[in-house]
């Protein structure tokens, strides 16, 4: 039988106050003020764990599910509280703690709690000592005990096991996600195992419901390091990072590990504005920190794209000064091989990587809003970058992790300021992004009539590249934030705050944690240590570790993107 891997525990990376974790943190025990935690796994397909009830006072607490984050003890969370002043199992939800209704029955101290939910219909299931409550059946998806909606929640990052605690009450609780059906020894062993043969369960696991572990994570087929063909499909050989010393007469090869087809590159050694180069543009460069329009004089700057990296031509200007410290981020398209599509309102010239859910495309604006272009991708884009070519004008980015994906919202690459919120036919889209087709504003930056412009695009990728937002805590017991691998590659914004920049890490710069040199894709500044702006890279996601306000004021909103290396699926030890 093929090995269920790590299985999920409670994390302490990711909780609010001082209550205790033990027994391999499964165990909770509450502390006298607000608490909040979740588990260490996401739940990306039909989930089951169990959870005794050790101990309970007042009104005791809540478990079930919640998002990410825990800054406040009940934010983002779908719970039950096990011992309510009427003797019933009452719900509360989401942001204010608002009941909405009563499940019936009671919980005692040594009954054991089965909950099951579904996150693509979002049906939630109770149970108490192996029968479902209200007739439930997962199942079959009869009578959950809840349904909610994608919007349910703030916070648009994963959902988790977990729960919360007010300092009026008191919980104790042993969580099983599989791997102890005895609950530290407290009960009789089960012994029942999901559908896959994983885990250890006092009760059996509903059909189609699985234990949180990682031989159960999804991941991408087409980027499975450990699939048939694991060369191409490794996540290194979708985006790499490539560090190199300049050479002003060209000739000096940089190696990423493939044939990239975007290279952002940027001096660290001294002040010099980040550029990029495509394979779709051929020779032209950009510059994200300044809105110039494309260069393409001084040329070429690429002699050669190769198997393993690329060339520089004899240009000795930026990107490649003799002697200077450079950094490359590459991702790979479809080596440079471009189709045109004409299926939207406005034809695109493209090339797509359809295991990466990366696209360039290259179009003509036409200056009507309300006009598609085919983004390539054929799932729902999480990130666009585009930026006008033949003049001078804003890097226009639009992030599904700001206020839920707001369609007329924007950052701007090459500045500092806040989001811009509700723009109207002044933002990039006139509606939401879909699987094949960006609607396009008549906005200058993005769909001017007549004027050139370039778009990246990217995609949500289980186990490689995530985009998200988390809010922020003031603590340098900051933020976790779960990405399912081990990221590589990190942009942080404050989305609240103006005069915040686009804070850049990665784990090529940083060989071991604390990661904390930082360049700014909107600033042309040599790279600098910031311990307040600082990360620890884990095989799971990444944890903030500084106060500074680029990326962990409180109450703030930071949009995030990670591109990773490792899937959680798999041992990844940093």
């Amino acid at each position: 039988m093929a090995s269920s891997g790590n299985i999920a525990t409670l994390n302490p990376l990711q909780k609010m106050s001082i209550g205790t974790f033990s027994n391999g943190n499964l165990k909770y025990a509450m502390s006298s003020s607000d608490d909040g935690y979740v588990a260490t796994m996401s739940m990306t397909k039909k989930s089951y764990c169990e959870v005794r009830v050790d101990a309970q006072s007042n009104n005791g607490g809540s478990i079930g599910i919640r998002s990410g984050q825990c800054n406040a003890y009940y934010t983002d969370s779908l719970t039950f509280q096990t011992n309510y002043s009427s003797g019933d199992l009452y719900l509360y939800k989401n942001t204010s703690g608002t009941d909405v209704g009563d499940i019936g029955g009671t919980v005692s101290n040594g009954d054991i709690v089965m909950m099951a939910y579904d996150p693509a219909t979002y049906k939630w299931w109770v149970g108490v000592n192996g029968t479902w409550r209200s007739s439930g059946n997962p199942a079959t998806g009869a009578n959950p005990t809840y349904t909610g909606s994608a919007t349910m929640f703030e916070d648009m990052n994963d959902i988790f096991w977990g729960g919360w605690t007010s300092s009026a009450n008191g919980l104790t609780v042993t969580f099983n996600f599989g791997q102890d059906s005895t609950f530290g020894g407290q009960e009789t062993a089960g012994g029942n195992a999901d559908g896959n043969g994983f885990g250890d369960f006092k009760y059996t696991p509903p059909t189609g419901f699985l234990c949180n572990s990682s031989g159960n994570i999804n991941i991408s087929d087409d980027i499975d390091p450990a699939g048939d063909d694991g060369e191409t499909e490794n996540p290194t050989k979708q985006f790499g990072i490539g560090l190199y010393t300049g050479q002003s007469g060209g000739g000096n090869s940089v190696v990423c590990g493939f044939q990239p087809d975007l290279i952002w590159g940027k001096l660290r050694s001294g002040s010099q504005t980040g550029i990029l180069i495509d394979s779709s543009r051929g020779q032209g460069i950009l510059f994200s920190a300044i809105t110039n329009a494309e260069q393409t004089s001084n040329g070429p700057f690429i002699s050669s794209y190769n198997s393993d990296g690329f060339t520089f031509g004899s240009s000795g200007s930026n990107p490649n000064d003799n002697g200077g410290s450079y950094v490359a981020w590459c991702w790979r398209a479809n080596g440079g091989t471009t189709t045109s599509d004409s299926s939207g309102d406005i034809t695109v010239t493209r090339q797509t990587n359809d295991a990466a859910k990366f696209s360039i495309l290259t179009y003509t604006g036409s200056g009507s809003s309300g006009n598609t272009i085919a983004h390539g991708l054929g799932v729902k884009p999480a990130m666009t970058i585009i930026k006008q070519r033949n003049s001078s004008n804003g890097w226009n980015v639009w992030h599904q992790g700001y206020n839920n994906g707001d369609y007329d919202s924007f950052g701007e690459l090459n500045s500092s300021a806040a989001w811009n919120a509700n723009q109207g036919s002044n933002g990039p889209f006139s509606a939401a992004p879909g699987t094949d087709y960006l609607t396009l504003t008549a906005y200058g930056q993005v769909n001017g009539s007549s004027n050139t412009y370039v778009c990246y695009t990217w995609a949500d990728v289980e186990g490689m590249q995530k985009f998200g937002s988390y809010e922020g805590n003031g603590n340098a017991d900051g933020p976790f934030i779960y990405t399912g691998f081990r990221p590589r590659l990190l942009f942080m914004k404050n989305a609240d705050t103006s005069g915040r920049r686009w804070t850049i890490l990665d784990s090529a710069r940083n060989t071991s944690n604390l990661v904390d040199s930082v360049v700014n894709w909107d600033e042309s500044q040599a790279e600098y240590d910031s311990s307040a702006r600082g990360v620890d890279i884990l095989s799971n996601g990444f944890k903030i570790r500084g106060t500074d306000s680029d990326n962990n004021t409180s109450g703030n909103t930071y949009v995030f993107g990670a591109w990773g290396d490792v899937p959680f699926k798999y041992n990844n030890t940093f």
